[in-house]
């Protein structure tokens, strides 16, 4: 039979593998880098595909879909796998039936992460194997051969991919679908799937050896493989940096690793055998160079390699031959532009008052994080997803009551269902007078418009029943909630100033739709008149991108535009208005 080749990204290739591989059930989080996964898997009528309310319970409808007997994969960035960290932990011990696959996507050089952390630690705390593909063909079919490693050992296998890799294409030869179940009449033993104390001590020596057999099976694995050159430098590496080393030393000899964890100590050895200068490349932690100098080796690697950001393959010739790192440098002319709030965002006209109004913000996870970039300079924490309502409780703990006043916590509509409600029950159940702004813009807008629970829609576009966010908050134990339209300045400054005084825990609710879903609502454009702008600069506080300047004056790029009305509305000289007829929107 012939087979197609076509483009796809590691994440699509990644789905693709699910579908080929038989999987049933797909459970995930949106996060970035890993969105696409869940999305591709949509498409696929035959997977049932889900957008979880966080990556905890993604793994566990998962490791539920697998007890099942049926394939089954959890889908998160790096940092939604310490989310998940609970029943990855100990699903380690269980006796699992359908495979397992968990993805996590890491993010060296942080390009929309928090942190740089390196999942690979999962695997060796876990004791699970771990592995890492170095292309879109590779992402396809280490997908398949992880589900195969998963039900031969009865383990999770966690699939560490990067953003390089997520989102760069190459060429994928796509198969058919396997269909995968078990026997219907499965039983579950409470030994095996019951950790209790007394059955945890009993399957831990099973995990150790597990482990082992694991090292032992990796030496002949496939998927590690030895590959001669000539050189007296061989190279120990994996995932995208073995393209880079591929590049840079095409001609060296290489030990790719593809499953990481377990390392195959005696394919190390034999591969060590052949060279007489041994590195390792890979980004982020030097766990692999760490494990190889344990093993009585002598190696390079990040003696002179960086343990933060991507690699590239200047960055390798510069650290391991000494050549100068040729770089792109943008002209020094160009004016810096950072990430901002979209023209025509929500967000926009909560962070202008809070400003104003001098406030201390608790901020989350998501792109109202990006209130903190003047002129709004809003946002004063940022940590993880759910933690700024439980910042600001503690903060008003720490400051006392008179001081506590000016804090705020803000967090969006899909981060709240994430992890913000327990935060906010804690606040109602000890009893604070803290604050709390949920910016509800129907939708998960910073990875890209994921339906959430409060959307009304799942990840296959089925109709859902969304969830009543005033009456979740009040059944939170919170009285005092008040809702408005972020558009509506006025409006919004005295919900703001109201909930700043209030006395007990209170929650005011900004809804308005992202002002890039297709369904938002937009006005025509707004124009400013050059003969009645006094330069006052006022409407430059709103940070918009659509409002630039025309020598001194405001101007309006209705291109941009989407008529939010806001800078009108901050115009005290009636110089801005509606672009057609120059009336009021």
């Amino acid at each position: 039979m012939i087979h197609l080749k076509v483009l796809l990204s590691g994440n699509e290739a990644i789905a693709r593998g699910a579908y080929e591989a038989g999987t049933s059930v797909i459970s995930g989080y949106p996060g970035t880098p890993s969105t696409e996964i869940i999305e591709s898997a949509a498409r696929y009528p035959e997977i049932y595909s889900e957008w979880a309310p966080n990556e905890k319970v993604a793994l566990e409808v998962a490791i539920g879909a697998s007890l099942g007997g049926a394939r089954a994969m959890a889908c998160m960035k790096h940092v939604g796998l310490n989310v998940a960290a609970d029943p990855l932990l100990t699903v380690s011990y269980m006796g699992i039936k359908g495979g397992l696959v968990i993805v996590s996507a890491d993010d060296p050089g942080m390009w929309s992460s928090q942190n740089e952390q390196d999942n690979r630690h999962y695997a060796r705390f876990a004791k699970v194997p771990l592995f890492e593909p170095s292309d879109s063909q590779e992402a396809k079919d280490f997908v398949i051969e992880a589900f195969r490693v998963s039900e031969r050992f009865r383990t999770p296998v966690i699939l560490r991919t990067t953003t390089r890799l997520s989102h760069t294409r190459t060429p994928v030869e796509e198969g058919e679908r396997t269909e995968y179940s078990l026997p219907p009449d499965i039983v579950l033993e409470p030994s095996e799937t019951v950790m209790v104390p007394a059955h945890a001590r009993l399957r831990h020596p099973l995990v150790e050896q597990r482990l082992a057999a694991l090292e032992e099976f990796g030496v002949t694995f496939d998927l590690n493989r030895i590959e001669p050159g000539t050189g007296d430098k061989g190279f120990i590496t994996s995932g995208v940096a073995y393209q880079y080393v591929k590049e840079a030393f095409p001609d060296s000899p290489a030990l790719k690793l593809g499953m990481v964890w377990p390392v195959p100590r005696e394919l190390v050895r034999r591969f060590a055998e052949t060279v007489n200068e041994l590195w390792v490349v890979e980004e982020l932690d030097p766990i692999l160079e760490e494990y190889v100098r344990a093993m009585g080796l002598r190696v390079r690697g990040k003696d002179v390699l960086p343990v933060v950001g991507e690699y590239s393959v200047s960055l390798l010739r510069e650290a391991v031959l000494g050549e100068k790192r040729t770089a792109f440098m943008p002209d020094p002319g160009l004016p810096p532009r950072g990430p901002v709030l979209c023209a025509g965002c929500p967000h926009r006209g909560v962070f202008y008052h809070l400003s104003r109004m001098k406030a201390t913000v608790m901020g989350d996870i998501g792109c109202y994080t990006l209130g903190v970039a003047p002129p709004l300079s809003a946002i004063h924490s940022c940590t993880c997803m759910g933690a700024g309502i439980s910042h600001a409780h503690g903060l008003a703990k720490a400051f006392g009551e008179e001081k506590s006043s000016s804090v705020v916590a803000v967090i969006g509509d899909s981060t709240f269902y994430h992890s913000g409600i327990t935060g906010l029950l804690n606040i109602s159940y000890n009893r604070s007078a803290s604050k709390v702004i949920i910016l509800d813009n129907s939708t998960t807008a910073m990875t890209g418009h994921q339906h959430h629970p409060g959307t009304g829609s799942t990840a296959m576009g089925e109709p859902s029943e969304a969830v009543d966010l005033e009456r979740l908050v009040f059944s939170l134990g919170i009285k005092w909630i008040r809702t408005v339209d972020p558009y509506d300045l006025e409006q919004t400054g005295v919900a703001l100033k109201a909930l700043m005084q209030a006395d007990e825990p209170a929650v005011v609710i900004a809804r308005r739709e992202c002002a890039l879903l297709k369904h938002a609502r937009r006005n025509p454009p707004f124009h400013v008149d050059q003969d009645l702008c006094r330069e006052c600069g006022l409407c430059f506080r709103l940070g918009c991108p659509a409002i630039t300047k025309d020598g001194s004056k405001a101007k309006i790029n209705p291109v941009l535009c989407n008529g939010c009305s806001m800078c009108e509305q901050v115009c005290k000289f009636g110089a801005i208005g509606g672009a057609a007829s120059g009336a009021k929107s």
